[in-house]
């Protein structure tokens, strides 16, 4: 999934890119508003972490321009700022989360993977399709109770194609929603990553889980 930080104090920003990425994340980051406006109105993201004490654009005009505009993105708050009229404020200019400095790394994941069964409609934090099982919590996937060894961005792959199961989902979206802003990847990454997962999850002798629809994309079901 696709995560945009916006977040000004340095050595928090490159701290939290840096645990973010090694969860399987792909992240956009920055440390001014302006920027990060154009960041968040420029592409889609799954969450938007946000500070509210930004130069250039400060947080909640950001929030409240991105929710004018009609964009949805699940937004998190993320502030020193802790007073109840702050939160409140945020929450009601509609932000989705809202999470006080300082705070533990291991609650940031959650409310992120929380924020994104929500959007994505999965309450549960473990998808079966058939026999196929995929833990988001603990990031694991087991196929027939064998579980299945993959790598970041193989999982990152299936995790947002699970998100989406039975729908047809486009390389544009993958690419979008699993590659960085800044990546370097070439055009037919997808196609390629793909062919990796298939190999991995469509295991002979079991109906094949992974399916190509041809000029529109990819599908994870039957």
């Amino acid at each position: 999934m696709r995560l945009l930080l916006i977040e000004d104090y340095r050595p928090l920003q490159q701290s939290l890119t840096k645990g973010l990425r090694e969860a399987g994340f792909a992240v956009d980051s920055t440390g001014d508003g302006e920027e990060g406006l154009w960041y968040a109105t420029g592409s889609e993201y799954d969450v938007i972490i946000l500070d509210l004490m930004l130069p250039g654009t400060d947080g909640l005009s950001i929030l409240r321009k991105l929710r004018d505009k009609g964009r949805e993105d699940p937004i998190l708050i993320l502030t020193a700022k802790d007073s109840l009229q702050d939160r409140v404020t945020g929450l009601d200019l509609g932000a989705d989360d809202y999470l006080v400095k300082p705070f533990e790394f291991e609650e940031l994941l959650a409310r992120i993977r929380a924020l994104l069964r929500r959007s994505y409609r999965k309450k549960n934090p473990c998808i079966k399709i058939k026999d196929l099982r995929i833990d988001l919590t603990i990031q694991r996937v087991w196929r027939g109770g064998q579980e299945i060894n993959l790598t970041p961005r193989e999982y990152a792959l299936l995790e947002y194609l699970a998100m989406r199961a039975g729908q047809v989902v486009s390389r544009t979206d993958i690419w979008e929603h699993v590659y960085e802003f800044k990546s370097t990847a070439s055009s037919n990454v997808v196609d390629v990553y793909i062919g990796y997962l298939r190999r991995k999850i469509n295991r002979p002798g079991r109906p094949p889980l992974i399916h190509t629809v041809r000029g529109r994309g990819y599908t994870l079901g039957v």
